[in-house]
């Protein structure tokens, strides 16, 4: 409990201070003091709220929400990372600027004069300067400052270098390009996201790969896996998205289908009526699923009768021979590496799933998430079929995802064992994928 309370904590700290740089950036160094500051503090507060009520409010059911908050979360990411980049230009120019200011003053240009503002005498360049204003266009001038939104002299205030401060460049050039930084990050953020959009919610690309399995009979050379990942039935995908995708992998005509788990976000009442275009995967030798860590939290063990009830045999902890043209091979899946408890949720178990099998038999392993393949190596499994990673699902979010899977897309190598990750034909959080496709794959093997 004090794990999950420090761990919500530390989120609602990031989500705040993500925001507060982005007030700072978009708000305040693109407004002078006044209505429209305030109104932009207020809009980013709000926004701020709407991120940690989307991410509750959708796992209760609230999936009105789905659309405002996930868009403005993918929004806010790309918002920071043009931001952080345009650090570097936009303090470049700035220091540009302050230089020119000094080699002007240098070359003897006068420095603005600094006015008394209470009609004390104030001493500038040798000189006596005296604010002869009325009392009555002073008042006049706060009247007028008062209907601003402003307090009187806040917008020179704000603007101007406080008395005996070293005079910077003009505060019109600094407001100016605060503005072309802010315009040009939210332009290029929405343009990236509206892609993302897109792409996201199309239909998945098929990938055909070949991988040689040193151990494969010649009699099963060109066995076919349809493998898919990450669906994520849940609020902004439903019953037309599963039909879709079993449609692809029909026109496939594989030998085999494997789903690699994050099926869903929601409960068997929620979302069995999107998953039940799933009764109607075809496949020569059968369609097997294997858990992954949204299962966990959508009732995994109703998920596991749900799925199982569809027609495909969910590998909890074990193994599946495939016998074609004469040839065995071992098919084994094991329950997602995050899952803890007993019976159908219990952790994964290599042991039971690979242990005590003829070693000269290939082995193909499912396992939803790639990290699982440091384990898998030591029974010598030949080759793991893994998803979860989405490809990174965001670039450059893809940059995180590899400090924590050793493969985040396509086909690499784990201590010796062949790993190769599916992008998923879903998306999580963000109804949004850059630079990583929605992907159906089409796995062959072959023999060397």
């Amino acid at each position: 409990m004090l794990a999950t309370a420090t761990f919500l904590g530390f989120v609602l700290l990031v989500i705040g201070l993500i925001h507060l740089y982005l007030w700072k950036r978009l708000v305040r160094d693109t407004t002078r003091p006044g209505r429209w500051r305030r109104a932009g503090g207020v809009a980013v507060v709000l926004l701020a709220v709407l991120v940690p009520v989307t991410l509750a409010g959708t796992r209760n059911g609230w999936y009105w929400l789905a659309w405002p908050g996930y868009l403005w979360l993918a929004l806010m990411f790309y918002l920071l990372v043009l931001l952080l980049v345009l650090e570097v230009p936009t303090a470049v120019v700035r220091l540009g600027l302050r230089r020119r200011t000094r080699t002007a003053t240098a070359a003897g240009q006068p420095e603005p004069a600094l006015i008394s503002t209470g009609g004390a005498p104030s001493r500038t360049g040798g000189t006596v300067e005296i604010d002869e204003t009325a009392p009555a266009d002073r008042a006049a001038e706060a009247g007028k400052a008062a209907e601003a939104g402003e307090a009187p002299g806040a917008g020179k205030a704000a603007d101007t270098p406080p008395a005996g401060a070293e005079a910077d460049h003009d505060p019109d050039r600094r407001l100016l390009l605060a503005r072309g930084a802010a315009i040009f990050a939210g332009i290029t953020a929405a343009g990236i996201t509206g892609y993302g959009v897109r792409t996201a919610m199309g239909p998945p690309r098929l990938d055909r790969v070949r991988i040689p399995l040193a151990k494969l009979p010649r009699s099963m050379d060109g066995l076919r896996i349809a493998t898919v990942s990450d669906i994520h039935l849940g609020p902004l995908r439903g019953r037309a998205h599963t039909e879709r995708i079993v449609a692809m992998i029909n026109r496939l005509d594989a030998d085999l289908v494997a789903v690699v788990g994050d099926l869903v976000d929601g409960t068997v009442a929620e979302l069995g009526t999107a998953a039940e275009p799933l009764r109607g995967l075809r496949s020569r030798y059968g369609s097997f699923f294997v858990t992954g860590n949204h299962e966990y939290y959508s009732g995994v063990e109703e998920w596991v009768r749900e799925v199982d009830r569809l027609g495909l045999r969910v590998l909890q902890n074990e193994r599946q021979e495939i016998r074609a043209g004469g040839g065995v091979l071992d098919l084994a899946g094991v329950n997602d590496v995050s899952a803890a408890g007993t019976g159908l949720a219990a952790p994964a178990d290599y042991a039971a799933a690979l242990g005590d099998r003829d070693p000269s038999r290939p082995v193909v392993l499912l396992a939803h998430q790639p990290v699982a393949a440091h384990e898998a190596a030591k029974f010598g499994v030949d080759l793991q079929l893994s998803g979860h990673t989405h490809g990174g699902q965001m670039v450059p979010f893809n940059l995180a995802v590899k400090l924590e899977q050793p493969v985040v897309s396509g086909l690499g190598e784990v201590d010796g064992t062949k790993v190769y990750v599916t992008n998923g034909a879903g998306f999580w959080g963000p109804p949004v994928r850059v630079g990583a496709p929605p992907q159906v794959t089409l796995v062959e093997l072959r023999t060397p």
